[in-house]
């Protein structure tokens, strides 16, 4: 195999394992059933009202079909592995900064100003590097913050189990 197609399989394979079995489906996810649970994170001493996803839908349909993102509000995805993550924009209508933090809460690498996308192809953002939270803020956040890698995050309140 080719170095293309070998890059072809990843970016199919990342874009399937960054939003879950849920992805597959070519017509419009549903938002989840419940209620996100709601934490608060502070990052770069600014604190965040965060919906946090745990499940393969909510992760999923993440912040699908949402108009706007307050200044002061996150959602957190959090999964039950460290490893590399890819996540796409598919049916975002505005811009995120996705930040990936380890198992340590740790920032370990920025994808900044991602674009919306209504159509595929859509672009994917990986970490390139294990990554067990992603916190999407609305773009331009980071680097307002003036966040770096190796950034700590710390998460105040309980989400319930991960799935």
């Amino acid at each position: 195999m080719n170095r293309t197609h070998m890059m072809l399989a990843l970016i199919a394979t990342m874009t399937l394992v960054a939003a879950g079995p849920l992805a597959q489906a070519q017509e419009k996810l549903s938002p989840p059933r419940k209620p996100l649970p709601v934490v608060t994170v502070t990052l770069a001493h600014t604190r965040f009202t965060t919906q946090v996803a745990t499940t393969n839908e909510s992760r999923a349909y993440g912040l699908m079909d949402r108009t706007t993102m307050p200044a002061d509000s996150a959602m957190l995805f959090v999964f039950q592995h460290a490893e590399p993550r890819w996540f796409w924009m598919k049916n975002t209508k505005i811009p995120l900064d996705i930040l990936f933090f380890d198992a340590r809460h740790k920032l370990v690498a920025m994808q900044l100003d991602a674009l919306p996308c209504t159509a595929d192809p859509c672009k994917v953002y990986p970490s390139n590097k294990p990554a067990r939270y992603v916190l999407e803020l609305a773009a331009g956040t980071a680097q307002r913050l003036g966040v770096r890698e190796g950034a700590q995050l710390r998460v105040e309140g309980r989400y319930g189990t991960v799935q």
